[in-house]
């Protein structure tokens, strides 16, 4: 293969949007702060520092301890814990759902895009401490998204009822969950392993939250990585005034809708609704609704005057969870932040953003695109070089590049262009012969020449569609190949798990990856395990 990587702007899997953010087009540069460039973070580093407020370091520390207290982790982890408390530590940020056994693998790749920027930093500026958070989605509720993972073409789906946040879900059922999938994995020394994390990880937690930070620190704690469930009263008594400014004034619907104004040639990624904010309980998460001059908790009974809701918002602040035009600030109130590390769909709605953040004078971070990687193995490298494929290629949409590859190894040319631009010169006498005689003949020249212009281009494609019955073998030994490295014609890393390389590579996995991903560079990066 020639290359290892294709930049992102080439793969053809990110829109038009993070194209021209990555491109750094004019038109975008009010939507954000600082790109994201080793240089640049001296400029955030200062702006963050100037507006984060330390008193906030406190809770944030504290709440880790707790958070923190029945689980081992390494020293790497408890220094940084403690490191947060000082004022020259800041935070590379990466948010995830709690996919169960971590779902895709780009979760991965999202966590080690936050670890190696960490270390990057920490080279570039060593009077600052750098620590990779991870950022459980612990309040989302949308379970359907996160009860499954693709394991060897199969989907494995934890079959349960859920209707509150998400971390606060029982993983009682699992057992038979576990048994099944174990099965599947069989019986070698990294089978083993993997069932042993699955086994501690959802078996010995009550709850989905500490399931998955016993999940991540097991695979990630020798890095330091620092893992964080926002859905906690201390932490929550910082963003009080910022959610009584929402209750009341609406800044953020205001804000993030003159912004999707602007990026109205754009798909929009997500929309503003007057009050972005739940009412949750254990197995409740509902939005906030201001009518009536009441404030009523959708699809419930439950309602509040202005007074009742703000006396609750004091007193249980835990109660009030940000939905995803929210989040990001709650992140950045609590986190001493510098950057926030996400997918393209993920950077596309931080984009409508800024002026919000603006708006509450609230530092707004360095958005990075993750890491984004397909894994492969050396017999699917060698047999793409067998059949002349590069991995630009096999980035292709199917059908594109099954007529490539037909017309590349067709023992003759499948182009009938030679044969237009002889006819078309043919006709050109005959315009020419027409504009001496009558109009009527001009048009029966002209309907002469679509017709057969048509019939060449009709036998073209008949011509390409013999060749394709023809080459059948080969395309079929190209087809496959894509079909075992983009499942489902999509991106491996939004299908496989983890778990199904793992077996492969055991604990040379994680640390391969570590090893090859350059967080700063916009490359889509091809690794053969």
């Amino acid at each position: 293969m020639p290359t290892d990587c294709i930049s992102f702007q080439s793969s053809g899997y990110f829109s038009k949007l993070m194209q021209d953010y990555l491109d750094q087009k004019a038109e975008l540069k009010p939507l954000y702060n600082n790109f994201p460039t080793l240089e640049n973070f001296e400029k955030q580093l200062t702006e963050k520092a100037a507006n984060f407020d330390n008193a906030n370091r406190i809770p944030l520390v504290d709440t880790l301890k707790n958070q923190y207290q029945n689980i081992d982790i390494s020293d790497a982890t408890k220094q940084n814990i403690e490191l947060l408390a000082l004022q020259n530590t800041f935070t590379i940020t990466t948010g995830h759902q709690l996919n169960l056994f971590s779902g895709p693998l780009y979760f991965l790749y999202k966590i080690i895009s936050a670890i190696n920027l960490t270390k990057e930093l920490k080279l570039k500026y060593p009077t600052y401490n750098f620590v990779p958070v991870y950022w459980m989605a612990t309040e989302d509720h949308d379970f359907d998204e996160i009860n499954y993972f693709n394991f060897k073409g199969k989907k494995f789906r934890w079959n349960k009822e859920s209707t509150g946040p998400v971390g606060r879900l029982s993983t009682e059922g699992l057992a038979e969950f576990f048994e099944i999938y174990s099965l599947e994995l069989g019986s070698s020394t990294n089978a083993g392993t993997i069932k042993k994390w699955f086994e501690e990880a959802y078996l010995k937690h009550d709850n989905l939250a500490d399931a998955t930070r016993f999940l991540a620190n097991t695979l990630f704690a020798n890095q330091g990585l620092v893992i964080l469930d926002a859905d906690d009263a201390n932490l929550k008594k910082a963003f009080v005034p910022f959610v009584k400014e929402e209750l009341t004034e609406q800044t953020s619907f205001k804000a993030v809708s003159k912004t999707i104004e602007q990026l109205s040639e754009y798909s929009v990624q997500v929309n503003p609704r007057e009050i972005n904010l739940f009412y949750i309980e254990d197995d409740l998460r509902e939005r906030i609704i201001f009518e009536n001059d009441k404030y009523i908790i959708n699809n419930t009974r439950i309602s509040f005057s202005k007074e009742e809701i703000f006396t609750l918002l004091e007193r249980n602040p835990e109660k009030f969870s940000p939905n995803v035009i929210m989040r990001p600030l709650y992140q950045e109130i609590i986190l001493p932040n510098l950057c926030y590390i996400g997918g393209g769909g993920e950077i596309a709605y931080w984009l409508e953003l800024k002026s919000f953040f603006d708006a509450v004078n609230i530092t707004f971070p360095i958005l990075l695109v993750r890491n984004s990687v397909l894994l492969t193995t050396e017999k699917q490298a060698k047999k793409a070089d067998q059949l002349g494929l590069s991995w630009k290629d096999l980035f292709t949409k199917p059908a594109h590049l099954t007529n490539a590859i037909t017309h590349k190894i067709s023992p003759f040319p499948i182009d009938l262009t030679p044969q237009k631009e002889i006819l078309a010169k043919q006709f050109q006498y005959l315009h020419e012969l027409a504009a001496q005689t009558d109009q009527s003949f001009t048009g029966a020249v002209k309907a002469q020449e679509v017709k057969q212009t048509k019939g060449l281009e009709n036998l073209e494609k008949r011509l390409l569609k013999a060749q394709k019955r023809k080459l059948q073998d080969q395309l079929q030994r190209v087809t496959d190949l894509q079909c075992e490295l983009f499942p489902n014609q999509s991106l491996q890393e939004r299908q496989t798990n983890f778990s199904e390389f793992y077996l492969e590579k055991g604990e040379q996995l994680i640390p391969l990856l570590i090893q090859k991903l350059k967080p700063l560079e916009s490359n889509f990066d091809i690794i053969t395990i």
